[in-house]
């Protein structure tokens, strides 16, 4: 019999578990790329209450229906809006029971497996109630609480059967929640927007290694260990990316060097690779780059002066030299591997279809569709930089 602390090369979980994962790898992506659809086209205060919008489990078809909510004088009522939030979260309700079906069966076998997770669970559901009756600190507290038994679980159970991996992306979905109501209770505020967004590929990254093991189809290499090495190094580099692209669209400074332009008779609109017209504009990284900024202030178009958003759009666009060499490199190097030859493929293939999606956005004003893939698109390069972490191994 296996013992909790070693590491078997299949886990130990329930039989469907694989098919339930992929159901919620895929919903995730959904709800990310959705998620982008929402906040790229201005309805992330669509809803200004919260989990409710004004006052409904969906969502007022007109507005006098709610001109006597207290939401109301928050926000006023857009019909075009209001669903669009509406619907991400019940999309994203929907992936925390998915979730929390995944967490419950990995730990099914634990002693006082379930009644930890089931006992965490309660606890936040509990919060919400207190957090609609106003009651912000106590909610706050209890949530905490549920997170807390989640995060010590993680850290005492092993991945033999998946139970660590389950309880930590139960509790990662929960601070994604929390983190989704603080993006409307502080007004978008940028480092919220951001984390929400990182949030959310953490929770597409454990749920795609989950799924991958799993399923338990290994690609069995010598060099598995330096392979190994390239991807988390990559999948770091990637992630900074991502948080660079979520720091440009929370400030509003994706058309900060200007839009649209692709000939010389243009240049004062030859925004790429110049901006403003300039290899180095004026710029302030040091006010660009300040976290926290208080409470209180409406982030929604942005706060930040031009020079501000020029350095944030400038650090996006250096560094994703960086991410795109380091993905090259890497598939360069898979490329030389037998049995890796198709996913290096893929691999350059999505990073070259990335670069192409920024700099459509710049050179077509920022279009809906463009935005929304270039999200989609850094989710693509996660998962298959992910999907190579997971499915690796050395021979026995």
């Amino acid at each position: 019999m296996t013992s909790p602390s070693s590491t078997p090369s299949r886990p130990q979980v329930y039989r469907h578990f694989h098919r339930i994962a992929w159901l919620a790898v895929a919903l995730t992506l959904g709800v990310i790329v959705f998620g982008a659809f929402v906040r790229l086209s201005d309805a992330g205060l669509s809803c200004p209450d919260w989990p409710t919008c004004y006052g409904r489990a969906t969502w007022p078809q007109a507005a006098q229906e709610v001109s006597d909510h207290a939401a109301s004088a928050i926000r006023p009522f857009e019909t075009d809006k209001a669903w669009r939030e509406q619907v991400h979260r019940h999309l994203a309700a929907s992936l925390g029971v998915l979730v929390l079906a995944l967490a419950l069966l990995a730990v099914r076998r634990r002693r006082h497996g379930l009644a930890l997770v089931l006992g965490a669970s309660a606890l936040v559901a509990a919060a919400i109630p207190l957090y609609m009756q106003g009651h912000i600190v106590p909610a706050l507290a209890v949530a905490a609480l549920g997170e807390g038994l989640l995060l010590v679980a993680a850290l005492r159970w092993s991945n033999v059967d998946l139970a660590r991996a389950g309880a930590l992306t139960l509790a990662v979905v929960i601070f994604q929640a929390l983190l989704g109501k603080w993006t409307v209770t502080l007004l978008l505020k940028p480092v919220i927007v951001m984390g929400h967004l990182l949030g959310g590929m953490l929770t597409f990254s454990l749920l795609t290694w989950m799924a991958w093991r799993a399923t338990h189809l290994p690609v069995v290499l010598a060099d598995a260990t330096v392979l190994r090495r390239w991807l988390l190094a990559a999948i770091a580099v990637l992630g900074v990316q991502i948080a660079l692209g979520g720091w440009v669209s929370a400030n509003y400074a994706a058309l900060a060097c200007g839009a649209g332009g692709w000939t010389t008779a243009q240049h004062h609109y030859m925004d790429f690779p110049r901006c403003v017209g300039q290899w180095w504009p004026p710029s302030d990284f040091s006010e660009g780059f300040v976290l926290w900024r208080g409470v209180g202030a409406d982030y929604e178009g942005g706060v930040l002066d031009g020079a501000s958003r020029i350095a944030i759009q400038m650090a996006h666009r250096l560094f994703a030299v960086v991410a795109a060499a380091m993905l090259w490199l890497l598939s360069w190097r898979a490329m030389r591997t037998p049995g890796l030859r198709a996913w290096a493929v893929v691999l350059a293939l999505l990073t070259l279809a990335q670069v192409l999606l920024g700099v459509l956005n710049v050179k077509l004003s920022l279009p809906l569709p463009v935005a929304v893939l270039h999200n989609g698109g850094a989710a693509l390069l996660l998962f298959t930089l992910v999907s190579l972490l997971a499915r690796l191994r050395r021979p026995d």
